[in-house]
């Protein structure tokens, strides 16, 4: 499965879109992975328009690099820590730095068949008016044979920040996924289908499959549809690089 990010942007600036930085992740939104202890996860995620905006013009491509590393692991509970860097062409670049945490427990950690879950934050922002979304959420996991892993969960913003194209608070809502490995086809290709509602920036359902190259190289294609374009902009492809360093 895969282990990404998202990416960060102000609903103010109306940014190309609402990635995150981010936590081990589905496409979009967080997952109940937690990077194992010591070890390093670099992610390489773009987002790129897939029209002109109603001028003519093309929105900037959204581009965020950074580590999520394992920084705990005990018997029934670990945590990862991470950062970005997100460039998107916008007022908010001055602020790149974006932060995030994460603690979880895997499928049947504390008894017999519970499900994985996990907390944490993300979008820690360093410009309290443009950039710190300051997103607070918890998720919980379940594998259904021969359907996938579904995950729903629930998240919760800060308020000024995250907004509609009124400037009206849209600073919460649900998080849900499915995920799987596509073994019938082939055990490196994984697929998933993730939503996180809201008429922020945050808000979209993205479609996506991964390949991985070797056991520690992965890379993503998906789509990414936005709740609100009034906000985002177009809807955006995306193109995500998954790298275990160590």
């Amino acid at each position: 499965m895969k282990l990404c990010k998202y990416l960060p942007l102000a609903a103010l600036c109306l940014l190309p879109t609402a990635v995150s930085a981010t936590p081990s992740t589905q496409i979009w939104i967080p997952s109940t992975d937690v990077q194992k202890y010591k070890s390093v996860h670099l992610n390489v995620d773009n987002y790129i328009s897939s029209s002109k905006e109603s001028g003519g013009t093309w929105k900037a491509p959204v581009f965020m690099i950074g580590p999520t590393m394992g920084i705990f692991e005990g018997a029934k509970l670990k945590a990862e820590a991470g950062f970005d860097i997100m460039r998107a062409g916008a007022a908010a670049d001055s602020s790149p730095l974006y932060l995030n945490a994460k603690v979880g427990a895997p499928a049947g950690a504390y008894f017999a068949n519970s499900p994985a879950f996990a907390a944490g934050i993300y979008n820690l922002g360093t410009n309290q008016d443009t950039t710190a979304q300051n997103v607070v959420y918890a998720l919980g996991a379940k594998a259904l044979p021969g359907i996938g892993r579904l995950s729903a969960g629930y998240y919760v913003g800060n308020s000024a920040v995250l907004v509609d194209e009124k400037g009206k608070s849209a600073n919460n809502g649900v998080l849900l996924s499915l995920d799987r490995a596509m073994t019938e086809v082939s055990d490196k290709l994984w697929a998933a289908i993730d939503y996180q509602s809201g008429r922020s920036s945050l808000g979209a359902l993205s479609l996506g499959a991964s390949w991985a190259f070797t056991p520690s190289t992965s890379i993503l294609f998906g789509y990414d549809f936005y709740n609100n374009t009034k906000v985002t902009g177009k809807n955006t492809f995306t193109v995500q690089v998954d790298i275990n360093l160590w």
